[in-house]
């Protein structure tokens, strides 16, 4: 069974109150909630008790996971659309707030991969992944705080990536767009504090999904085995596990929590084999 990781260090100031959050009626807008990691979460969070607003741009796929959730004996409502575009990011948050009676968190799982070198990529390309992976998630808990506020132990959940911490090739724009949520989630942790609103984030490994099948781009060389990752319900049992616990960060993973824990104590040991990992994919043929 794929381990669940949580840093050790990452325990409540001395001064913060350590709570247990209550999920039974707890509602939530989750992102991404067609499939992988959001269909999963989308699941246990109902098993949980949660009442769910799930969005995502294909409405097919996303209806099928709000009957899916619906038959489990969980509430779910779908609003489907593109939270990319200001218009509609609004109109979703309001159409949560409308079918739940308000809302007491927010669930930022929705992301855009590409495998490609950088000087592979083009500008237009990088700027999208930004507009999904950063901006998106950046304007949704912006505009979240009046609602929030008024909600019961609210809370932020930002599902980023192994990869926000430490960069890997190949995954340049994607680490360069999950770094900047790491970042923007940090800041935002201490400043919502005076609103008495949780903003929690989480690292997951390499997870079996089609992420990689959903890519932007997909050129690059190594051997990923995404079929070998954990499945996307372990990755939801950990997500649910850190609401509850109120867990500030979590890395999720056996790759991830090795990876961060050797990028954290000797990060030129990582720098320079994932290095001579690239220049042996990238030689000329002899």
């Amino acid at each position: 069974m794929e381990k669940i990781v949580k840093f050790a260090s990452l325990q409540a100031y001395p001064n913060e109150v350590v709570m247990r959050r209550e999920l039974r009626g707890w509602r939530v807008l989750l992102t991404g909630a067609s499939q992988g990691i959001g269909e999963a979460l989308a699941l246990a969070m109902a098993k949980a008790g949660a009442r769910l607003a799930l969005t995502a741009r294909s409405e097919e796929k996303l209806e099928e996971v709000v009957e899916a959730v619906r038959i489990a004996g969980g509430e779910a409502h779908g609003i489907p659309g593109d939270l990319t575009q200001d218009g509609e990011r609004k109109a979703i948050l309001a159409s949560a707030v409308e079918v739940l009676g308000g809302l007491d968190g927010v669930i930022n799982n929705a992301g855009l991969g590409s495998w490609n070198h950088f000087a592979d990529g083009n500008e237009q390309g990088f700027r999208d992944m930004m507009e999904i992976n950063f901006f998106t998630p950046a304007e949704l808990m912006r505009e979240a705080i009046p609602v929030l506020m008024k909600g019961h132990q609210p809370a932020i959940l930002n599902v980023a990536s192994r990869c926000g911490r430490c960069a890997l090739p190949s995954w340049t724009e994607y680490s360069a767009s999950k770094a900047a949520l790491v970042g923007l989630t940090e800041s935002l942790r201490t400043e919502y504090a005076r609103f008495g609103i949780e903003v929690l984030m989480a690292l997951p490994g390499k997870t079996s999904t089609g992420f990689l099948k959903n890519c932007r781009m997909a050129t690059g060389k190594a051997q990923l085995k995404f079929e070998e990752g954990m499945p996307p319900a372990t990755v939801a049992k950990a997500l649910v596990n850190q609401l509850v616990r109120n867990k500030r960060e979590t890395w999720i993973g056996r790759d991830s929590y090795w990876m961060l824990m050797v990028q954290r104590f000797m990060p030129g040991l990582v720098r320079r084999k994932l290095a001579s990992k690239v220049r042996e994919l990238y030689a000329p043929a002899a």
